[in-house]
């Protein structure tokens, strides 16, 4: 796509920090530096987010992003885990609309980088959990 800021860096039309790069993905430093390390994962082909994929693209972007995990963690003797996010939709905070997949390296409770998970198990009970179950089950495809 012509205007796709990662497509661009794909195809090296923007300077960018390539920490991997085969004929399926590229791996960048993302020019934020969440923490530092923060890399992007993106494949080569232009997919929108998740729901552009088929199994095939699927299976072989998602596999390269372990190898890339551990060279990032490996890289730095301080780091101590890592968050792999995948943002989809305007709504979950995706900003460029060329899936990609965040690896931001964990360092301290205090890196400057945060996730929090709202319980609301209280407001469900077994009928509204089999129905999201039985909504969910029945619009899976093959």
């Amino acid at each position: 796509m012509d205007d796709c800021i990662f497509c661009k860096i794909v195809n090296n039309e923007i300077p960018n920090y390539t920490v991997y790069e085969d004929d399926i993905v590229k791996a960048f430093l993302d020019i934020s530096q969440t923490t530092p390390g923060h890399t992007l994962v993106v494949p080569k082909k232009h997919v929108a987010d998740i729901y552009d994929y088929d199994a095939k693209m699927a299976e072989q972007v998602f596999a390269r992003i372990p190898k890339i995990a551990r060279a990032i963690k490996n890289s730095a003797p301080d780091i101590k885990g890592m968050n792999i996010i995948n943002n989809n939709g305007r709504i979950a905070s995706q900003s460029v609309f060329h899936s990609h997949f965040h690896l931001i390296p964990r360092y301290s409770e205090d890196d400057g980088f945060a996730l929090k998970f709202t319980d609301n198990s209280n407001q469900y009970n077994e009928e509204t959990l089999t129905h999201i179950q039985k909504d969910i089950s029945k619009n899976l495809e093959g």
